[in-house]
């Protein structure tokens, strides 16, 4: 299903645990890791589909997660004609994507890469949200970019910018919970006392 300018509806997913670290998956038999995404089929809308592509590639229902947010409006890349099939070439241009960002509710082990009988992926990982692309295939990775810009502003915090190369990235700075902040403090205070006896 293509639109008129020749781009496949699709939606990516950015998953965080806890530490607001990313999911990330090696793509079966590759050496590149990409976010969960998938097309969106006829009749379906992209929440739809985002939770049937979460489940497809990494065994995680609806309970698992909650959603955080997701882009405002759709964010396209161009495949370069090598990765596209003879028979859509000319008609197909690439994809267009709706980006969401999960937070996971559910552990480690219900991610399962073997839920269905067509894995996308043979291993996964967690990684810093800010972790730099190289491994992402390069037509994907200013997607990418800009899905992670747009919906750091679901994280806790102000964004802080640093820069990579020439271009700048935003940081996120975390804040400690009270009683984090609280405990970490008092560990700082009986560390004084330790070293004054």
């Amino acid at each position: 299903m293509l639109d008129r300018e020749g781009f496949r509806p699709n939606i990516g997913i950015i998953l965080l645990n806890a530490h607001n670290e990313v999911f990330w998956g090696k793509r079966l038999g590759e050496h590149s890791w990409q976010f969960p995404q998938g097309g969106i089929k006829y009749g379906e809308t992209p929440e739809q589909a985002m939770y049937r592509e979460l489940y497809e590639e990494i065994g995680l229902k609806p309970e698992h997660i909650k959603i955080m947010g997701r882009t405002r409006d759709w964010v396209r890349y161009e495949v370069p004609n090598k990765f596209v099939k003879r028979e859509v070439r000319g008609h197909y241009r690439g994809q267009k994507q709706i980006w969401f960002l999960l937070r996971m509710v559910g552990r480690d082990c219900d991610i399962c890469l073997r839920a269905t009988t067509h894995p996308e992926f043979d291993a996964w990982r967690w990684n810093a949200y800010w972790v730099p692309l190289d491994a992402v295939i390069e037509f994907k990775r200013e997607v990418y970019q800009l899905a992670l810009n747009e919906l750091s502003r679901y994280l806790r915090g102000s964004p802080v910018y640093i820069t990579q190369g020439h271009r700048k990235l935003p940081k996120i700075e975390m804040k400690l919970p009270s009683c984090a902040q609280n405990l970490s403090d008092s560990m700082v205070k009986s560390t004084k006392k330790s070293t004054r006896n």
